[in-house]
C-alpha cells in the first residue's frame, strides 16, 4: 500500500512558519547597523565615559581644572573626533541579523602627565538598536 499524496506534504502552517522566519531573518540583516553608525554611537559613549572620568572623578589635575572652565562641554566637543577613534579601535564580528563590536581605546598620554583613560566597550547591534554588554575602564588622569 502507498501513502496517500497528503502525508507526504509538508503542512501549509510549516511553509508559512519558514516563510515568515526567513523573511525576519532578512528583515533584521537589513537592520544591522553599519559601522558608521557603530561609530557615531561609541562617539557619543565615550563622550559620556570621558566626562565622568576627566570632569567628575577629579581626573584632571588641579592646574588643568583651574584653567578648563567648562570641562563636560569641551569633552561633547570632541565627540566627531572620539567617534573616529572609536571606529580605529574597533573590531565588528558581523553574524549577519546582529554584530558584536569591541572597542579597546586608551592609555594613550594627552599631556605630560596625563594619560587618557582605557576604556573597553562589547557592545551588541541588531534591529537598528545599541545593546552595551560590557564596560570596562582603567585609571588614566594624573599618573
Amino acid at each position: 500500500m502507498q501513502p496517500s499524496q497528503s502525508s507526504r506534504r509538508l503542512p501549509l502552517a510549516a511553509i508559512i512558519a519558514v516563510v515568515i522566519g526567513a523573511g525576519g531573518a532578512l528583515a533584521l540583516a537589513g537592520t544591522n547597523p553599519s559601522m558608521k553608525e557603530y561609530e557615531a554611537h561609541a562617539g557619543r559613549q565615550l563622550v559620556t565615559l570621558a566626562t565622568q572620568e576627566l570632569c567628575e572623578n577629579s581626573g584632571l589635575p588641579m592646574v588643568l581644572r583651574l584653567w578648563i572652565r567648562d570641562c563636560p562641554g569641551l569633552v561633547a566637543s570632541q565627540q566627531p573626533t572620539l567617534a573616529a577613534l572609536a571606529g580605529r579601535f574597533t573590531t565588528r564580528r558581523n553574524l549577519l541579523v546582529a554584530s558584536i563590536y569591541t572597542t579597546r581605546v586608551g592609555g594613550q598620554e594627552l599631556l605630560p602627565g596625563l594619560t587618557l583613560p582605557g576604556v573597553e566597550v562589547v557592545t551588541l547591534a541588531g534591529a537598528g538598536r545599541f545593546l552595551t554588554l560590557h564596560t570596562q575602564t582603567s585609571d588614566g588622569g594624573a599618573e
